[in-house]
């Protein structure tokens, strides 16, 4: 941020700042190897077969073309290095729907609220705090998870379960409470959820 600020300063008193943006873009490039660097190792250190990101669309670009750059924070960028070297260690990656993730609450109680003070917190409707990125991390997980299980369940079993556990139908609803109910229903343990 400290350089952006500095970019800023430069362009308003007229100066060229090619080499203020040109070391602004490395940093970025180096903190996104670092964080790539980062995901492999963990995913290596905890025997991790899929690797699971969100699909993030990036359509909604900024107006000006440096700033989009910047802003984005090469997510693209480190997720095809993640892919190449977790391909390299025979490591997966699955991709899910980033609809609803960080909104809904993992435990089923809807969404969530976000705390102004800290934003990285939020409140569910129960009243707990919880760190929005966990929260997120949880359903994105969950999803993956209930992807694969309903991939392998033939089709009228998957329509039992379907019907016991309505939120299956809305992917975009799926949280790692809708991931509990689901593995109950097949375990026979309830008779019907909502």
């Amino acid at each position: 941020m400290i350089y952006f600020n500095k970019i800023k300063k430069a362009q308003r008193q007229h100066h060229s700042v090619k080499n203020l943006w040109r070391y602004a873009v490395n940093c970025n490039e180096q903190h996104s190897i670092k964080v790539a660097t980062a995901i492999i190792e963990f995913a290596i250190l905890h025997h991790a077969h899929c690797i699971v990101f969100e699909h993030l669309n990036t359509d909604g670009k900024k107006h000006r073309s440096k700033k989009q750059k910047l802003a984005m924070w090469r997510k693209n960028y480190i997720q095809n290095i993640v892919a190449h070297k977790a391909h390299s260690n025979g490591i997966r990656i699955s991709h899910v729907n980033a609809w609803n993730t960080s909104k809904l609450a993992f435990d089923g109680t809807g969404k969530v609220v976000r705390d102004d003070k800290n934003y990285s917190m939020c409140k569910f409707a129960g009243g707990k705090l919880y760190h929005c990125d966990l929260n997120a991390s949880y359903n994105i997980g969950a999803r993956y998870f209930i992807r694969e299980i309903l991939k392998t369940l033939p089709v009228r079993v998957r329509s039992q379960v379907e019907t016991k556990v309505s939120l299956l139908a809305k992917r975009t609803q799926c949280t790692l409470s809708t991931l509990i109910s689901m593995n109950a229903a097949l375990s026979g343990e309830i008779p019907s959820m909502a």
